[in-house]
């Protein structure tokens, strides 16, 4: 595919306007030094600086026309090729190819499961089970039934959370209390489709790819970890209401049901953006991808 210079502006312009909307708020805050426990998460938990979410990247396979296509000679990863500028391929590093082999399994292996909603969003309750007031994560927001109302909502409910990024963070009396015990090891086989922090990661996954992503998937992918972000945090114990945001109060049967018909809806959401990105993984990885592939059908 080759782009006019009218044509890639546009396309960079637009996704820079689109990006903003997040960014500019978010640099502001900072520069103020307030904390905004919703949105904070999407710059501090995941890595990508919002100078870098803002900038536009065509992806594989498409030269950039025009001479304003040089400036993208100062990044790494592009060269010049005929009538333009374009991703390099050998810019994909064997170490990047390790790292992607490892993500393709795991988006692979999400992608072949049906989603479980049956968490409830019960992992940001953990987080503060038995907790000092003062060591709470969002000490600046109140909890909406208390701590001790909080603990009775983890000591009546059953805890299921398989993702271990999540369950890091549980404090130590929560840990035993959850069905499974996942770690870093076990992520291929328990991360699933109806899991929000899943969901979320595919942002991380998609940016994971530095210039070969284009940004577009990436856009995409941060909104839907924005908006996923706001479900994790209405349904967990604190009061979002100084925020503008209402509970989803999953310690009622209404609130789990609200709470499993938005994961639903995200899964659905999250469907085709895993698929993309796990044909721009296989695509990058090519041919050593196929074989490992093969071989390990043989195997079976």
């Amino acid at each position: 595919m080759r782009l006019t210079e009218t044509q890639w502006r546009a396309r960079a312009d637009a996704h820079a306007a689109r990006m903003r909307v997040w960014t500019l708020p978010h640099q502001r805050r900072r520069s103020r030094g307030e904390k905004h426990p919703v949105l904070d998460f999407l710059f501090t938990y995941y890595s990508l600086p919002p100078t870098h979410l803002e900038r536009w990247q065509p992806g594989p396979g498409v030269v950039l026309e025009g001479p304003s296509a040089r400036r993208f000679l100062d990044r790494k990863g592009y060269h010049e090729v005929d009538g333009g500028v374009a991703l390099d391929p050998a810019a994909f590093t064997g170490k990047q190819a390790r790292t992607a082999r490892y993500v393709l399994r795991l988006l692979e292996a999400t992608a072949s499961r049906a989603p479980r909603l049956s968490c409830f969003g019960l992992h940001e309750w953990a987080m503060v089970y038995r907790q000092p007031r003062d060591e709470i994560r969002h000490a600046q927001l109140p909890l909406r039934l208390g701590s001790a109302g909080t603990d009775d909502v983890v000591e009546s409910l059953d805890i299921r959370c398989g993702h271990y990024d999540a369950f890091r963070f549980f404090t130590a009396p929560a840990r035993p209390r959850n069905a499974l015990q996942p770690t870093r090891e076990t992520q291929p086989e328990l991360d699933q489709p109806g899991c929000l922090h899943v969901g979320m990661d595919l942002y991380k996954w998609a940016y994971k790819l530095g210039p070969f992503v284009p940004s577009e998937l990436l856009g995409d992918c941060f909104e839907l970890a924005a908006d996923i972000r706001l479900l994790d945090m209405r349904a967990s114990p604190y009061d979002l209401s100084s925020l503008g945001h209402s509970p989803v109060r999953i310690e009622t049967a209404e609130g789990r049901a609200e709470y499993a018909r938005a994961q639903a809806a995200f899964a659905r959401r999250a469907a085709p953006l895993r698929e993309r990105l796990i044909g721009l993984y296989r695509e990058l990885l090519g041919s050593d991808h196929r074989a490992a592939r093969e071989v390990g059908s043989g195997s079976h």
